[in-house]
């Protein structure tokens, strides 16, 4: 683990992650891995990541995946009780109460979607939502989808 935290920050990446082999990501907030829940699960079963900061929806986007260890430099209470109760290990060097937003005059959009909510299902719609407006630049609400088929709640 102490090699994907040293390249994370070294390397100025969002994310490090590690499943065989090492791999480092560029995109900002949850996008990385929302995208390879989505197209290559398999990746992140069993991996450990190392990210600068987890909110509430990069919490349940490594449930979902099966990561196995967490690094992070910043993470959110609600973040952190998700990975507990998964069992996932986890490794932090701050928690607040919440993940503030890029210009730190609120808290994080998506952080404060999932923030009341429990049910895994219900979490990864309000994500999948938010994600697919960002992407087409429309106001963030959400509706209930399902999750995908090679997820498991």
């Amino acid at each position: 683990m102490d090699k994907l935290i040293k390249l994370l920050h070294e390397g100025n990446y969002s994310c490090v992650i590690k499943n065989k082999e090492i791999s480092t990501f560029t995109q900002r907030g949850i996008t990385d891995l929302y995208d390879l829940l989505n197209t290559d699960p398999a990746f992140l079963r069993g991996a450990q990541i190392a990210d600068k900061v987890i909110g509430k929806a990069a919490a349940v986007l490594m449930v979902l995946g099966r990561v196995q260890e967490v690094y992070t430099d910043i993470i959110s209470e609600p973040a952190l009780v998700l990975l507990r109760r998964a069992n996932i290990k986890l490794d932090c060097m701050q928690v607040v109460p919440r993940i503030q937003n890029r210009d730190r005059t609120g808290w994080c959009p998506l952080e404060t979607l999932c923030y009341e909510e429990n049910s895994l299902e219900i979490l990864y719609s309000i994500i999948h939502d938010f994600v697919e407006r960002m992407r087409n630049n429309l106001s963030v609400s959400y509706t209930h989808l399902t999750l995908p088929t090679n997820s498991r709640v």
